[in-house]
């Protein structure tokens, strides 16, 4: 393969990775913890969009618990949103590994 082949394909690839980083920016994942007393809404990038939480868990003598699951509901937000990245992303590693290129 010679380096213009590949030149060109790093700027497809550069491209692709943009394209799917624009969408990953307007894609939301959503989780919820508690049985819903807590949710969180992030974007495909790993943004936090919003936090629900049901006013019943709202107990000042036991903030301990609202704020375990609101730890909790963020934690499995970002893991979904890096699920969903490393699934929109895996076509692009997946062509770069075949290339011999999957250190970058």
């Amino acid at each position: 393969m010679n380096i213009n082949n590949i030149m060109k394909q790093a700027r497809q690839m550069q491209s692709k990775v943009m394209q799917i980083q624009e969408k990953l920016a307007s894609e939301t994942v959503e989780a919820s913890v508690g049985g819903g007393m807590v949710s969180t809404v992030f974007t495909g990038q790993g943004d936090l969009v919003s936090i629900k939480i049901d006013p019943e868990v709202i107990n000042p003598d036991d903030r301990e618990m609202l704020e375990d699951l609101v730890a909790s509901a963020v934690n499995e937000g970002l893991k979904k949103s890096r699920e969903l990245m490393s699934e929109r992303m895996g076509g692009i590693t997946g062509a770069l590994g075949a290339m011999g290129m999957g250190g970058f």
